[in-house]
């Protein structure tokens, strides 16, 4: 039977009963599978039209020069241009220009376990996985076909893996509270993200000791993040519900920037009544008026150390993972008192 491009290896783990990593070992022969089990995945992925990737196979022999950056956060999105934010371009850019340093080009592939994708990218010496949710799927099925790939932010799944590299999110974090408090801020709400990865994780732990060790009340608000601006401005309502804060961290610089937006609405301008920093800096957070406070999360130093231990991995060497990257507190007017 002729494969249908759109049959995807999670489509045939759907209808076969199984994980992804079951299909993947099934199909290669892999694995503790029982017979019945194997021969079940192998009828319906025949029945499917799903091809197995013989030309990935046979690549994977021997390296190709080549690695894949996969961007979960975008995946989860499903827009790969998002209006504002140029992390992802920073750290993509400069993830190809290290690739070059190490003898390497860089592919850039999309969610691996949606598809189509084409059978070359599991022919790829390694991955770049940024911002992975926990027990991430491409995460899963990269480990199933036994492709190296190193994670920008931990797996919050995998406490015990190694290789990854991630910004210092928890003293980014208090740095940027500290300023708050510094600038007359007592009371502080948080606003977060909603996708289960290490960046939300790792900042709402670091606020809650931040309010312990003072003895603050937490105030805790998530928001998706693919609600952007309009995300932002849905959420005032509630924050004021029992009264302003003195100050408000929003991780996400799009959420922040429609936070000062409603907030003007109801009469409330930074800083003159309120203090707003974010956890990531945006195009918003830089044009906004007034400009707003943010952590560079230093996308390029990222790149280079991710693709440094990813490359030194695919050379069948052992490099010391697990390396955090400072971040840099950018002061704008929104937090400034004196401004």
């Amino acid at each position: 039977m002729a494969g249908r491009r759109n049959v995807t290896i999670k489509d045939v783990a759907a209808r076969a009963g199984v994980s992804i990593t079951a299909v993947s070992h099934a199909l290669n022969d892999k694995g503790t599978l029982s017979d019945e089990t194997r021969a079940r995945v192998q009828r319906v992925a025949l029945e499917m039209g799903y091809q197995a990737d013989a030309l990935a196979r046979g690549l994977r022999r021997s390296p190709i020069g080549v690695i894949g950056i996969v961007l979960r956060p975008l995946d989860a999105l499903a827009n790969y241009s998002p209006p504002g934010v140029d992390y992802f371009l920073r750290f993509s850019g400069a993830a190809a220009v290290s690739a070059l340093d190490h003898g390497l080009s860089l592919m850039q592939v999309a969610d691996l376990v949606k598809g189509p994708v084409t059978p070359l990218a599991f022919s790829l010496d390694g991955y770049v996985v940024t911002d992975p949710v926990r027990n991430d799927p491409v995460v899963e099925l990269l480990e199933s076909r036994s492709i190296p790939y190193v994670t920008l932010g931990r797996d919050p799944g995998k406490p015990d893996a190694e290789n990854w590299v991630a910004s210092d999110d928890t003293a980014a974090t208090r740095l940027a509270l500290d300023h708050l408090a510094a600038e007359g801020a007592r009371s502080v709400a948080f606003v977060g993200g909603t996708d289960d990865n290490s960046w939300n994780s790792d900042a709402e732990a670091a606020y809650l000791a931040w309010c312990a060790e003072r003895g603050d009340s937490p105030r805790i608000s998530r928001v998706a993040e693919g609600l952007g601006e309009a995300g932002g401005r849905s959420l005032v309502p509630s924050l004021l519900v029992d009264g302003a804060p003195d100050a408000i961290y929003s991780l996400t610089g799009r959420h922040a920037a429609g936070i000062q937006e409603a907030m003007r609405e109801h009469g409330l301008i930074a800083p003159t009544h309120y203090l707003l920093a974010c956890g990531t800096d945006a195009a918003q957070t830089r044009t906004a008026e007034p400009p707003i406070t943010a952590i560079d999360l230093r996308p390029e130093t990222l790149a280079r150390e991710t693709v440094a231990l990813l490359a030194q991995i695919t050379r069948g060497e052992q490099p010391e993972g697990r390396r955090l990257v400072p971040s840099e507190l950018i002061v704008r007017r929104s937090s400034q008192r004196d401004a």
